[in-house]
Parts: C-alpha cells; sequence; structure tokens
C-alpha cells in the first residue's frame, strides 16, 4: 500500500491505529505525494472551511513550571516581559479588535501552573463582559484547574480550553520535571468532563524522534481532541534550548501531514514557528492544515489578520467564522461536544 490509497481508505472510514504497519508509510513516503494524501484528506473530510483564532497574554513571565522552551518560566533567564493580570477594559478592547476583523476565536492566556484565587475572578469577570458584549467565541488557556474552575469557565461563556501535551509521553520528562504528562491528560478530561472543547497539541523540534511525533498524534487521537496545534520550537536565548537546532519546512509539513493522517476530522492548527517557512506558512494549508492562530501582535512572523484571511481567501479557503451564522455554530458546538462524549464512553466500554 502507498500513502494515496491509504488517504483514500481514511476517507471511507478507516482510521489509523498505533500498531498499524502502514504508520511507517508516513515517515518514508516521499513529502510531495504525503502532503497531497493529506490535502486530499483535509478536504474531502473538513471541506473548505479554516478556523482562525487569536490570543492575549493575561499575564506574563515569572511561571513556576520548568518547560524548557518556555521564555516564561521563572527557572530561565529570558528577557520575557513580566506583567500582572491586564486590565479587563484593555482585554475586551482586543477582543472586539479580533471581532470586528471577523477572527474566530479570543483566548485569554495566563501564565503559570494555574490561576491564583484573584487573577481567577477577574478572568471570570472580564468573560462575562465578553460574552455579554460580544459574538467572538471564547477560548482560555489558564494551565491546571479543577472541576469547579472549569465549570465557572463554561457557564461564564467559555467554550473552548486549550491544554497542550507539548509532546510524547516518553519525551515529556526531558523538557519539564515539574509536572507531569499524566497531570495533563487529567487535566484535558477535567475540561470535557465539562462539556468544553479542549485545544491540544504541542511543539515540534524539543529534540523528539519522528516515532515521539507519530506518538504524541495518536495519544491527540485517543482524547479525541478536535483542535490540535502544532507549534515549531522558535529558540528563545536564556532557555535551557536556545542552541537547539531550527526545523526546516520540510519538518513541519511532514508532521502536519502525518497529523492529518492521524487525526482526519480535527483541525489542524498552524501554531508558533511560521517564521520558520518561507511561505509564511502557505503551503501547511495544502498539507492537511485547516486551521491557525493568527493577529496583528504576533512576534515571530509578519503576519497580520488581514493578510492571513487574504491568503486564504485567494487559495480559496473560507475562514469566515461560525459565530456570524450563531445558529450554525450553537449546533456546531452541540454536535461536537456530543460526539466527544460517545467516542469517550465508546472507548471505556
Amino acid at each position: 500500500m502507498d500513502v494515496t490509497k491509504l488517504a483514500d481508505e481514511i476517507i471511507s472510514g478507516r482510521r489509523l491505529k498505533k500498531d498499524d504497519p502502514e504508520v511507517t508509510l508516513l515517515l518514508t513516503a516521499e513529502l510531495n505525494t504525503l502532503k497531497a494524501g493529506a490535502n486530499h484528506i483535509r478536504e474531502e473530510l473538513c471541506g473548505n472551511k479554516i478556523d482562525l483564532c487569536t490570543i492575549i497574554s493575561g499575564k506574563s513571565g515569572r511561571c513556576s513550571e520548568n518547560c524548557k522552551f518556555c521564555a516564561q518560566s521563572g527557572h530561565h533567564h529570558t528577557e520575557c516581559e513580566e506583567y500582572d493580570f491586564m486590565d479587563a477594559d484593555e482585554i475586551i478592547a482586543h477582543a472586539k479588535a479580533n471581532e470586528d476583523e471577523e477572527v474566530c476565536r479570543f483566548s485569554i492566556v495566563d501564565s503559570g501552573y494555574g490561576p491564583k484565587p484573584s487573577d481567577f475572578e477577574k478572568i471570570i469577570n472580564v468573560l462575562e463582559k465578553m460574552n455579554h458584549e460580544l459574538k467572538i467565541e471564547l477560548c482560555c488557556s489558564l494551565g491546571f484547574m479543577n472541576s469547579e474552575q472549569f465549570h465557572r469557565l463554561h457557564m461564564a461563556g467559555v467554550s473552548s480550553i486549550h491544554c497542550n501535551i507539548e509532546t510524547s509521553e516518553r519525551n515529556f520528562p526531558n523538557i519539564c520535571t515539574t509536572h507531569s504528562f499524566k497531570d495533563k491528560i487529567s487535566n484535558i478530561k477535567r475540561a470535557q468532563a465539562e462539556g468544553l472543547n479542549v485545544c491540544s497539541g504541542g511543539i515540534i523540534g524539543l529534540g523528539e524522534t519522528w516515532e515521539d511525533r507519530v506518538d504524541m498524534a495518536f495519544t491527540l487521537s485517543e482524547l479525541h481532541i478536535m483542535s490540535i496545534p502544532i507549534n515549531s520550537l522558535m529558540p528563545i536565548k536564556g532557555t535551557p534550548l536556545e542552541n537547539t537546532e531550527r526545523l526546516t519546512s520540510d519538518d513541519i509539513l511532514r508532521t502536519i501531514a502525518i497529523f492529518r493522517y492521524i487525526n482526519p476530522e480535527a483541525e489542524i492548527r498552524l501554531a508558533g514557528g511560521r517564521a520558520l517557512m518561507a511561505d509564511n506558512g502557505r503551503e501547511t494549508f495544502l498539507s492537511g492544515a485547516n486551521a491557525s492562530i493568527t493577529g496583528n501582535m504576533l512576534t515571530t512572523c509578519g503576519s497580520t489578520i488581514k493578510s492571513d484571511k487574504q491568503m486564504l481567501s485567494d487559495m480559496g479557503l473560507d475562514s469566515t467564522p461560525d459565530w456570524m451564522n450563531p445558529v450554525n455554530q450553537r449546533w456546531d458546538m452541540n454536535y461536537r461536544i456530543d460526539d466527544v462524549a460517545d467516542k469517550m464512553r465508546s472507548s471505556a466500554s
């Protein structure tokens, strides 16, 4: 079998498993053929819709965790800007600006293991205001939280939670020791139990093997993750990985294609590291990607929301957000939550 035939089988309903012999094809296939197969899967199972999200760092720096890639870790000596939780009006203004540019989703990111109680109350308040005043979908990336906190976020209007698994379970202790891979999985499952969509992916270029990348893709498949951001490491001075060799465009494109084969119906999201690609990521949307982080404040590439939307439009891809049609958005959200719940019940039985 070749990857072209494998793509056809996936479109017809087959889903790869870790021990399938065809998995090795994803690592050895000629890249252009693999990309074409991944793009065909994306076209047939996901259509031409592209999900665009933006983020804002609600609080920056002084993180207690020792993730080797991160500029915000208090264990490293970087030039990361440090500030406490932002003013609510400033966050809402950023969200409104993104809504005006027709972005699908806006996420508040908070540095640290989890939000301290006073910050969490501020986050709830600002989310309630945004949910009341704006139409844009709301997401949070706040680290580790308990079930009650996830429930309060949900009630405040949050539909998605971001929590990367970062890498494979085997490689995870090589990049972080202040929390575990199992901690990540438990956090994801608590969010899912609340009925929240979970956005979870990781970073490539951390010293992992190709087998680690495949394993990460299967872990996300087993968790029924429907939004998978793929970051490519941009080594940051002052972190333990500052001298790591940068990935090539071919490495990134093969990874995205592999993730599409293993997670055929998910949003494979282009995230950090776009500056490593000569075309600022355009080719990823012909290699299986169907989502992206965008924004006018991105620090690692020269793209803007306007330029990203124009690029996608020129490619015949539609980045119109679901919230512009609230009836469809609510139906799609309920469908996804019910579908994930059904799959999780089937896996447990």
